[in-house]
């Protein structure tokens, strides 16, 4: 069994625990990856065209014999309308608004995608692969003591994070932060922000003063899942367990 340290509030390591057998489970960043497609496509939100767009014009054929295409024209005027292709006509295959884009995936490979983004929380090569910042001299995944989970301030959740050493984190995500390229700027999207850290604890309370953190994700154990484990489908994600949500999500042993 794997030992990591518990570290305190203050920065001191107060004791060395095993992990969980959770912990044990291989690295697959293909189920990982698959896992992830699935959660966001359940989660997309179905969109599509008025059917009736682009058709809604007094058109008549011209006829043959003119020495003019014969696509449909305004009965007021000459302008082609309502045929795929002419200026202020309909699309030839929009997007429908009663489209599935349900996508299934099977429980046994939700699982071990779950599992294995748990896993990989625990490998130094993969989390700074994901490029987040921390102490080299800290052990992952880190552990803090359960008095973190009674924090409600965010000066003493930055405090007790720099004396961890994963302050750092917080601050990349927060220079991060940048005005994303294209059409989503006008669109409710504007900004794109780094992920940080990922806080799981057992009580709610740590909500509260880590909430204001760019990038930070606070959860409970019982709700943990991939979209918190691997943003963006590549695990390997900065992640803080209290030593009572990590006894949980060992099951309790």
């Amino acid at each position: 069994m794997v030992k990591v340290s518990v570290y305190d509030i203050d920065g001191s390591s107060s004791e060395k625990i095993d992990l969980p057998e959770v912990f044990q489970t291989p690295y697959r960043p293909d189920v990982i990856r698959k896992s992830f497609n699935v959660l966001r496509s359940n989660r997309r939100q179905p969109y599509g065209s008025d059917p009736y767009a682009g058709t809604k014009h007094a058109t008549a054929s011209v006829g043959k014999g003119r020495g003019m295409s014969r696509v449909p024209r305004l009965t007021q005027g000459r302008r082609a309308a309502l045929a795929p292709g002419v200026v202020g006509g309909r699309r030839a295959h929009p997007p429908r608004s009663d489209r599935n884009w349900e996508e299934k995936i099977n429980k046994k490979e939700k699982k071990l995608a779950r599992d294995s983004a748990i896993a990989a929380t625990s490998s130094k090569k993969i989390v700074l692969k994901r490029g987040h910042k921390f102490d080299d001299e800290i052990t992952l995944p880190i552990v803090v003591n359960d008095k973190f989970e009674k924090v409600k301030k965010t000066q003493d959740v930055i405090d007790a994070l720099d004396k961890i050493g994963v302050y750092d984190d917080v601050l990349r995500a927060t220079n991060g932060k940048h005005i994303r390229a294209g059409r989503g700027k006008s669109r409710g999207r504007k900004y794109k922000t780094p992920k940080s850290l990922l806080i799981v604890s057992m009580k709610d309370d740590i909500r509260r003063g880590a909430r204001n953190l760019t990038g930070v994700d606070v959860v409970a154990p019982d709700q943990i899942n991939i979209d918190y484990l691997a943003p963006g489908g590549d695990a390997g994600r900065l992640t803080v367990f209290t030593k009572s949500a990590l006894k949980e999500i060992g099951g309790g042993k």
